[in-house]
């Protein structure tokens, strides 16, 4: 029987949503391996074993005194360094075998400016923006309102979490934004509004090919789809999406395009909005929230496959087993 290490933690805003999406992967994995907790902090990393933390070798995965030794994982740290690839990219080098979207794939959808002019050059749908890598860039606030509007969303690039994110609605509220995204990542992208309907579509490969999801629609209580609205119960989530077939069938379309043409793995999400019918990428997850209180559990429920069913067909697709 194999070991799979489930890699939660990280160095993001986000440690405990990952430990939560980790534990619930934990508690539904496929009943054909010995799976555990692996937990990368500031100071090292750990195992659980039976409910206590136990020092984990980084080199080769081994624990308990080099006795056992972990085959395989599955990196689920929402953030840095893991949803962003560089754990894959270390884990490339020491040879360990994992079944997430590689650092390329990685880096790439991670990055909400690079990911979207990326797919903007394939003739996909995204918003208008503009892009800051330094804060001193930032000029006058008039002239960014005159070329994208308002509402503006502001974003941090290089951040997997939803901290940092503002809709801005008037003049004097854009400054203080930026510089609430510059404190979450290293560079931030200003977006026009796009009003229309936002939905979600989740896809992952199997030994037959790319599959997608049911669709969900996102109606938030709050101005936008934050933090409070993702983790906090503010937003309704409707599975399937009350769209027409003919709109679901494009974003499913599109959604299995982009996987493709991004070389991604296992499981992702890819966000829309909806603009009088027409399809607008927002941004690539390649590790969506796995709570039971997150997206694409209820879209697994909503499709009728199980949880177990599901990362049972990911390892087979992507360890070729």
């Amino acid at each position: 029987m194999k070991k799979f290490g489930i890699i939660c933690g990280g160095f993001s805003s986000e440690f405990d949503i990952s430990v939560k999406s980790a534990r619930n992967i934990l508690k539904n994995f496929p009943d054909a391996y010995d799976a555990y907790l692996i937990y990368l902090q500031r100071d090292g990393w750990f195992i659980e074993v039976n409910g206590i933390k136990l020092s984990l070798n980084s080199i080769d995965f081994t624990f308990n005194n080099g006795v056992d030794k972990i085959d395989a994982v599955i990196v689920y740290i929402h953030g840095d360094p893991g949803e962003n690839g560089k754990i894959q990219a270390y884990l490339d080098m020491i040879g360990l075998p994992y079944v997430n979207s590689g650092p390329l794939a990685s880096q790439l959808s991670f990055d909400k400016w690079y990911c979207n002019e990326f797919l903007r050059g394939f003739g996909y749908n995204v918003a208008k923006s503009m892009y800051f890598s330094d804060a001193r860039e930032v000029g006058d606030v008039e002239q960014m309102i005159e070329e994208l509007g308002l509402p503006i969303f502001v974003k941090p690039c290089d951040s997997g979490s939803s901290y940092g994110i503002a809709k801005v609605k008037e003049v004097g509220q854009l400054s203080a934004a930026i510089e609430d995204a510059f404190a979450e990542g290293e560079s931030v992208i200003l977006e026009s509004f796009l009003d229309g309907v936002e939905v979600t579509c989740g896809a992952y490969r199997t030994s037959e090919g790319i599959q997608t999801l049911p669709l969900t629609e996102i109606v938030s209580e709050n101005d936008f789809f934050d933090y409070e609205a993702k983790y906090q119960g503010l937003s309704e989530e409707i599975t399937p999406a009350r769209i027409s077939e003919n709109s679901t069938i494009q974003v499913q379309k599109i959604t299995k395009e982009i996987y493709q043409l991004l070389n991604l793995r296992s499981i992702a999400r890819i966000d829309f909005i909806l603009v009088g019918g027409i399809p607008f990428v927002i941004e690539v997850n390649t590790t969506p929230g796995f709570s039971d209180e997150s997206i694409v559990p209820k879209m697994l429920s909503s499709a009728s496959i199980s949880t177990k069913g599901f990362w049972t067909e990911i390892i087979g697709a992507e360890l070729d087993q």
